[in-house]
């Protein structure tokens, strides 16, 4: 039996993912988390094979999660599930650990399918994503400026392209004021952007809003 913990803030979402996985006899979700305090507690506490992940979270966010795992040593292996776009994020996350990257609006057999594919110790992608691997590895000198962001400089673009204040974007990552003008000030000298019009347009001609 493969055992599986869910971690996405939005209980709805985290109740269509058991239902998907709980379909398929030899799967089963033995916990779920709304958050990575919530999930950290869980995995002291409950041994898992594989672990559900989403990216957007409040707190400590999902490329975070993955970092600190692969710090520890963890041999949990991770399906990062988000509303991400896999050409902006899938790379990404592999990179800093996941074994396997899906969007929610795929079909839900195929979050078993994955499941099953890293239990196999094997990676999962999507035709497309392994594309922009083959990609990535001839024309390594194409990636964009914006994967030299840090996660939290990510959120920070994406929010602020989104139309949010400073303090909003703060709240929302339960952050201080400061810390986020700091984090949009990395952003503006490694995109090498004056303002904030000029980073809402680069969010948009990258696909990141």
């Amino acid at each position: 039996m493969i055992k599986v913990i869910l971690c996405d803030d939005h209980a709805v979402v985290r109740r269509g993912i058991r239902d998907t996985i709980t379909e398929a006899v030899d799967l089963r979700v033995v916990g779920e988390a709304g958050s990575y305090p919530e999930l950290r507690d869980l995995m002291r506490n409950e041994a898992c094979d594989v672990l559900v992940l989403d990216l957007n979270m409040p707190g400590r966010g999902g490329l975070e999660v993955l970092a600190t795992l692969r710090d520890e040593g963890s041999t949990v292996k991770t399906l990062v599930v988000s509303m991400y776009p896999e050409d902006q994020y899938a790379i990404r996350c592999l990179r800093a650990g996941a074994q396997g990257y899906l969007n929610k609006a795929g079909e839900p057999a195929e979050m078993i399918t994955a499941i099953r594919t890293l239990m196999q110790g094997r990676k999962y992608v999507t035709p497309e994503v392994a594309q922009m691997l083959v990609d990535t590895l001839h024309s390594p000198e194409s990636e964009e400026l914006h994967a030299s962001l840090s996660e939290r400089e990510l959120q920070t673009l994406q929010k602020i392209a989104s139309g949010k204040k400073l303090s909003e974007i703060a709240e929302e990552l339960m952050l201080s004021p400061k810390t986020v003008s700091v984090y949009r000030a990395r952003v503006l000298e490694k995109l090498h952007l004056a303002n904030n019009a000029e980073l809402t347009v680069y969010a948009i001609r990258n696909n990141l809003v």
